[in-house]
């Protein structure tokens, strides 16, 4: 697949930066949609997201070059071509929430609140994001065959889009892809529930999302290496476990108790 999108000049617009950017943007809309629910100002969300997605941004592409500092090393500039690829999600999400929760303590509003409601979104984007992958030919799975692709009823252009080399390879972006988009639909309803907790969105989030992660990563022929063990797996498998344990603790609380959807349609200061 061609990675360049359309070119201006000697410019070119790719495939990754556009997606990237249609994703941020569908998110930053229904964080604001779901932030109406609660009347919290759209100004609130909108700089939260800013940063959010700043420091995001960073911590994805900081991650990827720790693990690959061999690429980088003898031209330390192209750490800062992200157009061309090269964003782990999991540093994303630890320097998103970490941005998050340091937003939200300066505004003394519940950091859990927010990332309930930030949790759906992101899977979308996510699904969206995912796409950028496939035009730059990353992000792949292992060898396999054009007839094992069929039956698995891929796409004819997402199948041709694989052969890399006259070899056909599993398009693990569109397994995740779709994996994420499932699970925006998953939250989409469960956010709904009336006894859900605070936190336990959040909690939901990170499981199912590792669940996923953990599998499709066993896939792919990219994976960021730690001590011979692939590294979204070990991640996936600690943020997991928080996810469960921090479930647990936070059902025990009373039933009426930090309700996600209490408060709805009541004013809140920031």
């Amino acid at each position: 697949m061609n990675p360049v999108m359309f070119t201006i000049g000697s410019f070119e617009v790719r495939w990754y930066s556009v997606l990237l950017l249609v994703a941020m943007f569908i998110a930053i809309i229904l964080l604001i949609r779901e932030g109406k629910r609660f009347n919290i100002p759209q100004s609130f969300l909108f700089d939260l997201a800013f940063w959010v997605i700043i420091f995001g941004l960073i911590s994805a592409r900081l991650y990827y070059c720790i693990f690959n500092f061999s690429l980088y090393k003898d031209n330390l500039l192209d750490i800062f071509k992200i157009w061309e690829g090269g964003l782990a999600i999991h540093g994303g999400l630890i320097g998103g929430l970490i941005t998050l929760i340091i937003y939200c303590k300066r505004y003394n509003i519940n950091p859990f609140k927010v990332t309930d409601m930030t949790v759906v979104p992101l899977l979308l984007a996510q699904a969206i994001g995912r796409w950028g992958n496939f035009f730059n030919g990353e992000a792949h799975g292992v060898a396999t065959t054009y007839y094992h692709l069929k039956e698995l009823h891929i796409p004819e252009k997402i199948i041709e889009g694989m052969k890399i080399g006259n070899v056909y390879y599993h398009p693990t972006f569109l397994y995740e892809s779709l994996y994420c988009l499932i699970g925006f639909i998953i939250l989409l309803f469960v956010r709904r529930i009336k006894y859900l907790k605070r936190g336990q969105l959040t909690c939901i989030y990170l499981m199912y999302y590792s669940v996923g992660r953990f599998f499709i990563e066993a896939l792919r022929t990219d994976s960021l290496m730690l001590g011979g063990f692939r590294a979204a797996q070990i991640v996936s498998i600690v943020l997991f476990l928080v996810g469960l344990i921090f479930f647990i603790i936070l059902s025990r609380k009373g039933k009426f108790e930090d309700l996600y959807n209490e408060g709805e349609n009541k004013p809140i200061r920031v």
